[in-house]
């Protein structure tokens, strides 16, 4: 009876263990297919995250034989540090041309007759108004549709069948030998678009004009006017963010957020990291879920490399001149750009043997100081306005010192992050 009992909790645990790296998985990659190895334990496990997603966040997940969509819909939709790496407005105009070209396309599609496909697509009056123009005439536009082709192509919508995209962007694919073929994945393109309601369902009359209005369009959500319908889209707001974001800071949450996230930090934080195994860190200016293994980000710190070695040096100097400071947040900055610029210089001559070639060039520190501020801006540790540098409370965890003990007083402490 022992070891059968045994045996159980094993498997309750294997189950439970399982479950999470799924779970994890979703959250890093939410459009899966089954070349992710985490694929057929989000099948197995389907039921149950399902659930959850809808509880604790309302986010969809959608799952088929060939594919795993979990339909994440930003809390916060003015964070510009979003998105695909490297690209811009009009790449994503691209982005969205190319999967209209897609859904209209045969099963196979070679990259010369969607690049020209794409080409009455993008000649539309309503793109040009707005300053947009593509002809694929230079090697930099055939550049563009291939790093657009290759996010498709890692997203698992295309499948490369055979050619390279290379000869494309030399020769324009003027004959078969420069040319690629691909699969088109038409369930996981389906999956593309995560938004409440479709742009084309709305009547011309009655479509957002401005992006702020259509961003906001695309995720609205229905809330029942009742206390219940609020509090369940309080709690969802607030998951999102904890999910999604670096940190939830209590003065970046309006009132009502605010209210319900003091009183229910600590019983959402225990659910979500129950389920995700992340640690939460309760301060008094907010919450951050910590992953241990630096898995569920986009952007690691500490990692290798040289940018991430700048970014840790200038995290540190930032911390220690802020806590130097007292870590008064409400004071006017007193680091620029340029100060970053200066440090990064100084450092270069101590650490430059570790970095690579390239960033021990003169003039080199400008470019890694502002890669560095990017990096911290995204994991939201310092907020830049114009050359103003404002380290955010939670990069007080990069200072250097002696420990300070903080004895309780009268009042409440409102600067937690400073005691780590």
């Amino acid at each position: 009876m022992a070891d059968s009992r045994s045996i159980g909790l094993q498997q309750a645990q294997h189950q439970h263990e399982e479950r999470s790296q799924a779970l994890r998985a979703l959250l890093m990659i939410p459009l899966m297919t089954p070349g992710h190895s985490e694929f057929s334990a989000v099948r197995r496990h389907a039921d149950d995250l399902r659930t959850w997603f809808a509880r604790e966040t309302g986010w969809v997940l959608h799952i088929e034989r060939d594919c795993a969509r979990l339909y994440k819909r930003p809390a916060n939709l003015i964070d510009a540090s979003r998105g695909l790496p490297g690209y811009d407005r009009r790449r994503y105009v691209l982005l969205c041309l190319a999967c209209a070209v897609l859904e209209r396309a045969d099963p196979q599609i070679t990259l010369r007759v969607l690049g020209d496909r794409l080409l009455a697509l993008a000649a539309e009056s309503s793109l040009h108004s707005r300053g947009f123009s593509f002809t694929l005439q230079a090697q930099h536009e055939r550049r563009e549709l291939v790093a657009v082709c290759r996010s498709l192509l890692e997203l698992g919508v295309l499948l490369r069948v055979a050619g390279d995209e290379e000869g494309f962007v030399r020769n324009g694919g003027d004959n078969s030998a420069t040319d690629a073929l691909y699969d088109v994945q038409r369930r996981v393109l389906a999956g593309m678009l995560a938004a409440v309601r479709g742009p084309s369902t709305w009547n011309p009359e009655e479509a957002p004009v401005t992006l702020d209005e259509r961003l906001s369009a695309l995720v609205t959500e229905h809330i029942p006017d009742n206390d219940d319908g609020r509090r369940t889209a309080l709690r969802h707001q607030l998951s999102r963010r904890l999910l999604d974001d670096p940190v939830v800071y209590l003065d970046a949450l309006d009132t009502d957020l605010r209210a319900y996230f003091v009183n229910q930090r600590g019983p959402m934080a225990t659910r979500l990291c129950e389920a995700t195994n992340l640690i939460a860190e309760q301060r008094a200016e907010g919450l951050a879920l910590v992953d241990e293994d630096g898995a569920l980000t986009d952007v690691s710190m500490p990692a290798e490399g040289t940018e991430a070695h700048v970014t840790l040096l200038v995290a540190e100097f930032l911390a220690n001149r802020h806590c130097a400071n007292g870590g008064d947040d409400t004071s006017p900055p007193s680091v620029t750009v340029s100060d970053v610029t200066l440090f990064v210089a100084n450092a270069k001559k101590r650490y430059s043997t570790y970095w690579r070639k390239s960033a021990r060039e003169p003039g080199a520190e400008q470019e890694l100081a502002s890669n560095a501020l990017e990096r911290l801006q995204k994991l939201e540790l310092v907020a830049c306005d114009g050359d103003a540098v404002q380290p955010l409370p939670a990069l007080a965890r990069f200072a250097v010192g002696e420990t300070e003990i903080k004895r309780p007083s009268g009042k409440a402490q409102t600067d937690l992050y400073n005691a780590i």
